[in-house]
């Protein structure tokens, strides 16, 4: 793709989030984009966004289950950027219509002490991180899942290109030192409206939730990028995405590492 259609996609998705109206599919209308071009697309949003007077606060990882990498023919996670209005407080209400067609995931959060960046191991990670908690990923999508013309569904250039589908998070207020726990082991019982709707556990993300972020360690390394220190990373989902209607409350409980929740009004 070139630098005009790189601008003009991130311009056309920065104003369906404020306008709350998804656009149509980037790899319908560019067959033959790269996911080097999504990258682009990212980051040129992020760079919007950014000169907008947002804040980048961290970074988030997708995509780092089996189940959802056969689902878009891939074989590696995907990452976007967290900003700082994505932050809620746990138990805070969602503002109705912040959100286009909000979902959940629990996840656990890295907050890092010491720049990463290259070839690093799980020990690494543990290593550069301050601390970690429970989280809840709210995700939504600015481009159409399905094309209702084609039936075609979105692919990863879709999800990447939309800040890898980012739009909000709710860190717990339990804090836990990464040496100490066994995340392959930290699980979670989600529930909406006191109904459980999932349950996993750590070594649903690539065996370890380090792992991912060794991963967007080594990603951002190529591009002269590195994990900053008291940056917030999302390491990736355990369970599958819940839908979150207007009035409902999404709740997880990480047992004795806590809980964290957010209604949606």
């Amino acid at each position: 793709m070139t630098s005009l259609e790189i601008a003009a996609i991130a311009a056309r998705l920065d104003e369906a989030e404020r306008a709350g109206v998804q656009i149509g599919l980037i790899s319908l209308e560019y067959p033959q984009a790269t996911m080097d071009d999504a990258y682009a697309i990212q980051a040129a949003l992020v760079a919007r966004k950014i000169a907008a007077g947002r804040v980048a606060k961290g970074w988030k990882i997708g995509l780092t289950s089996r189940a959802m990498q056969s689902a878009l023919n891939i074989d590696i996670p995907d990452s976007g950027v967290l900003l700082d209005d994505m932050f809620f407080a746990d138990g805070a209400t969602i503002p109705a219509g912040r959100f286009i067609q909000p979902r959940v995931e629990a996840e656990i959060a890295f907050v890092m002490k010491v720049p990463l960046a290259g070839e690093a191991t799980i020990a690494d990670v543990l290593a550069a991180t301050d601390y970690v908690a429970p989280a809840l990923e709210i995700l939504d999508t600015r481009i159409r899942r399905v094309d209702a013309a084609t039936s075609k569904a979105r692919t990863i250039v879709d999800t990447i290109a939309d800040n890898a589908a980012n739009a909000g998070l709710v860190l717990g207020e339990s804090r836990f030192a990464p040496e100490e726990v066994d995340m392959r082991w930290i699980g979670a019982i989600v529930s909406r409206d006191d109904i459980v709707e999932e349950t996993g556990l750590g070594a649903g993300v690539l065996n370890h939730p380090a792992a991912g972020v060794a991963w967007l360690a080594h990603r951002l390394a190529r591009y002269g990028g590195a994990i900053l220190p008291g940056e917030v990373v999302l390491s990736g989902s355990f369970i599958r995405p819940i839908e979150a209607r207007p009035g409902e409350r999404i709740d997880a409980d990480f047992g004795r590492f806590g809980r964290v929740s957010a209604r949606f009004a």
